[in-house]
This record gives structure tokens, sequence and C-alpha cells, in this order.
């Protein structure tokens, strides 16, 4: 019998093939005399430069705007001057070129994780230049995905951005990590590339090389163990589904008719394809922002929004104001550092001290919306109270904006659905960050995953709230977070009354699929069901037993 292991299914969709494992990272050798610093300086120095070097020409032919900003970011790092003072007194106090860049890693790392927010979330980057940087070192093949001839399930104690960037989907079935949670990098870029992924999976230090696995992305099981022709069974079941849902166009809706708009999250018109779906429920535009020293004129912000609107001709397009600051640090910006970014100056609120880069943006947004005719829509993040929504609509409403809503991503948000509603137009919640900050669970703390898991019925109850507050109101309320791609779960939110989903792009056959082999009326018993139950466990498995 195989041996079932567990861990938060990330990515849905199921595969089966050999497991092979990530190399381990180097393990460096026993310290030795320093004779000649110059050299161990020299030596150290141009490991991290062929490190930054190596992800530049990763970010390059990265086709996914994601992959990309996160590689380049991570070459930064490598190139960071502050690492590289490090590893120079690392050598001035008698380690060796290995040593010394490990312990200045190790000294980076430290700071990171202790600046906390999005600073926490680039220790995991750093642990890869480390790997990379010392296998360099020591003379090492970089560490990096296996090759072994063969489609094979993908093992990995974690995975770095570089590994995750340009994996080859007709050969990488599937992905399966020890660590990791639902919003790190290994989530995102599976659900991107449309790869079943589980993470914060423990069983999987286990799995050895060439061992037959099946992995669910939507339960998180994965089966060690199982046969060859199981195996091969699954891959057929596999590549019918993806014909089926390739075949299946149109607009999203249930078995009886029951309309379910499906939008994209994208970054940029270049996340615009022949698979837009039915228009964009959040376009993340700070993707113009990052690694700036200056912000992005009111011209160049024109010409980047108007280029989605006119990709998107009578479609909705949702337009997400910057959702930056301490917690995703822009130089630009000059916001003071603070003990626990994930609570401090992000969102919306980064106008308090800088009204005039939202400013800008909501102009920007208004020009480029006038030389279209795509439906556009402008959402503010990190809203809190009923005065912040307020202050938003009016500064919107100002510049001809018709259609001006807020995110929902705080329990106060929430809370008080009804009273925002009754100041913008719209609702789009935002299920990672709420879940987050209704378990009080760090998004980057994968021994918390399972707390971030989007089926924690009260999570569900506070979606519930906001869908129930848009039907008093008429007026629309949409969930924009990863938990929308869950094929499953999104019968869950129809019922709860959301009326339109947005996710990745290769989600949406699914998740269009998954909509039409039931009723509305069925959609709202799995709701009823999602939240009577006592974890996310027992709310999958009432619904798939009913």
């Amino acid at each position: 019998m195989p041996e079932v292991v567990r861990g938060l299914g990330v990515s849905t969709g199921r595969a089966a093939g050999r497991a092979h494992r990530m190399a381990r990272p180097p393990v460096l050798p026993p310290p030795a005399p320093v004779t000649d610093a110059a050299h161990e300086i020299s030596v150290a120095t141009g490991a991290l430069a062929a490190v930054a070097e190596h992800l530049e020409r990763y970010a390059a032919k990265a086709s996914n705007r994601d992959a990309r900003a996160i590689l380049e970011a991570q070459s930064l790092m490598a190139a960071d001057p502050a690492l590289l003072e490090s590893v120079e007194e690392g050598v001035g106090s008698g380690l060796g070129a290995a040593h010394a860049v490990d312990a200045a890693c190790a000294h980076h790392r430290e700071a990171l994780l202790a600046a906390g927010g999005y600073f926490a979330d680039r220790a995991g980057d750093l642990d890869d230049i480390r790997n990379r940087a010392v296998a360099a070192v020591l003379g090492l093949p970089m560490p990096g995905v296996p090759d072994p001839g063969h489609p094979y399930v993908l093992i990995a104690d974690d995975l770095a951005p570089a590994d995750t960037a340009n994996l080859d989907t007709g050969t990488v079935l599937a992905l399966v990590t020890e660590k990791g949670g639902p919003t790190s990098h290994t989530a995102i870029l599976a659900r991107t590339l449309g790869l079943p992924a589980v993470v914060a999976c423990r069983g999987a230090a286990g799995i050895g090389d060439g061992t037959w696995v099946s992995v669910d992305g939507g339960s998180g099981e994965v089966e060690v163990g199982v046969a060859e022709d199981v195996a091969a069974g699954i891959q057929r079941e596999a590549a019918a589904l993806r014909d089926r849902r390739d075949i299946g166009q149109g607009p999203g809706r249930t078995a009886d008719g029951h309309r379910v708009p499906l939008l994209l999250n994208i970054g940029s018109a270049l996340d615009v394809g022949p698979g837009a779906a039915e228009g964009v429920g959040l376009f993340r535009t700070e993707f113009l922002f990052l690694d700036r020293r200056d912000a992005p004129s009111f011209e160049e912000q024109v010409a980047a929004y108007a280029a989605v609107l006119q990709a998107l001709p009578g479609r909705r397009v949702v337009i997400r104001t910057l959702d930056a600051g301490s917690d995703k640090p822009l130089p630009f910006l000059r916001l003071p550092g603070e003990d626990n970014p994930a609570l401090g100056v992000r969102g919306l609120r980064t106008s308090r001290t800088r009204p005039e880069i939202l400013d800008t943006q909501i102009d920007a947004i208004a020009e480029a919306a006038r030389s279209s005719d795509a439906e556009t829509w402008v959402m503010a993040p990190m809203v809190s109270t009923v005065g912040e929504a307020a202050g938003f609509a009016r500064r919107a409403r100002a510049r001809g904006l018709s259609h001006v809503g807020v995110m929902v991503e705080v329990p106060a948000a929430a809370l008080h659905a009804r009273r925002l509603l009754e100041e913008v137009d719209f609702l789009s919640v935002g299920t990672n960050d709420l879940g987050q900050y209704a378990f009080a669970a760090d998004r980057q703390q994968g021994e918390l995953a399972d707390l971030l898991d989007p089926w924690q019925p009260g999570l569900l109850q506070l979606i519930a709230m906001c869908a129930q507050a848009g039907r008093e109101a008429s007026k629309p309320v949409g969930v924009c977070g990863e938990a929308a791609a869950d094929p499953l779960l999104a019968t869950v939110l129809v019922g709860l009354g959301i009326g339109s989903l947005s996710m990745a792009a290769p989600s949406v056959p699914g998740v269009r699929e998954a909509l039409g082999r039931y009723s509305m009326a069925q959609c709202e018993e799995h709701a009823r069901l999602a939240l009577a139950a006592g974890d996310p466990d027992e709310a999958r498995a009432a619904i798939t037993g009913a």
C-alpha cells in the first residue's frame, strides 16, 4: 500500500511520476588557515559576481513577469556592496572564501528575518545565493533542477526563484517542498505555470529518488510508492482533463446558468494574452514602481495603464493602486524603518506621508481610461476604516473615475463591509492578507501554513460577511486572492455570494469547468458545509463526499 504524506495544496491538479530531488546545499569543508587574504577575497567576490550574472541571465530568459522581477531583485542582492563588504570582513577575521561567504550571508539573513514582512521573504533568496556562491567557490556545479532524462515530480526542501522561474513544464510534472506556504514564491509560480504543487510537506524528506509518487495539489496529499500503472493512469486522466479544459471556452457560469465572471491577476500588458478570460480582476501596478530610485513619471504610468486597457476593449479592468510601503520597500518613498512592517505603513497608508504619489497615479489611471473603451475600475489596497474608503473614493471620483472600490484584506474591513459599500462601488477580497491578519499568522512562516489555508472556516465566514453586504447593497463583491484559483473552493465562494473570481491565467479553465458541474443551489450547499466545518480538512471532505 502506498504511504500518504500530507502538506498544503497550493496549486490544484493531479500528477504522478518518479520523484527526483533537488541537490542538497553544498557542505562547507573544515576551516583552514588563510595564507593569502587577497586571494580569498578575490575568490569569494568572484563567486558572488558569477551568481549575480547567472541570476541576471535567468531573469532575461524568464517569460513570466513575476519570475523576472524576483530574479532581478535576487541578482541585485548577490551584487550588494554591503554583502561584499561583509565577505571582506570575514576574510579579514581569518575565514577562507567559502566560510566568509557563508558567514556574510548568515549575517544578512538574520537582519532580514528580524526586519520581518517583505524583508523576511527575501531571506530564502539569500539562502539560494549562499548555496550557489559556496558551490562556485568549491568548484562544484551550481545547485539547480535535476535532469533525469524523463518527466518527473520535483521534490525539494524549498525552491528558490531561480529554480522555479524557468522550469520546463513538459518535464516537471508537479512540485513538492518540505517548506513554504501558500504565498511563497514556489506557490505563486506553480500556479502561474499551471503545475500541481504541495508545500509544507514534512514527509517529503523521506521520499527517495526514483520512487513513484502521485501528487494532488488540491488536497495536499502525496502518495509515496504508487504502482507504475496507477501513475500512468493518473497522467492519462490529467492529460484528458487538460484537453477538455483547452476546448472549453466562454464565460464562467454554474450548471444552471448563473454567471460568474472569471478574471485575471496580472502585472502588466505582457500578462494579457489569448486567455484573457473576461477581463482583469487585479492589475498589480507596483511592478511599475519596484527597484527604482524615483517614482515613475505621469507619462510613463499613463502608457503602462493604457497598454492594458487598450488590450481589453469593452472588458472590465480592475486597477489596484500602489500596494507598497515598508513591507515592500521602495527607495523613493523614503519611509522610516519599522519594527513590524506587516502592521505598518503599506498600501493606501503610504498616502498619509506621500499623498502626491497616489494623486499622480490616480491622475494617470484617469487619463489612460479616457483613451480606452475598457471598463476601468480602480481600487485601493490595505483599507481598514470607512474614513479611508470615503477619502479614496472622493479622490478617484474627482478625477472622473466612476467605478471605485477597496480591497478587503484586514478583518476590520470585513466587519464593516456594509458601511464601506455606502462609500464605494465594489469590494475585492484579498484572501492571502485577510487570512494572515485574521489568524495572526505571518504569510512567510511555513510552520503556520495550516492557518493560512484558504479553506479555514473562520476566513470563509469573513468572506461571507462581505458577500452578504454586497447583496444587501446590490453592489459587486469579488475575490482576487489565490483562493479563487482552487476549483472546488471556487464553488464555495460562489455559494457564499461572491460575484466574480480573479486568478492566474492557467487556473481559469479548471475553475470554469468546476463551476459548470454544479448548480447554484449545490454551490450554496457547498458553502453551508464549509462554514459548518471545524477545520479545512473537514470542510474539503464534507464537500467531496456530498
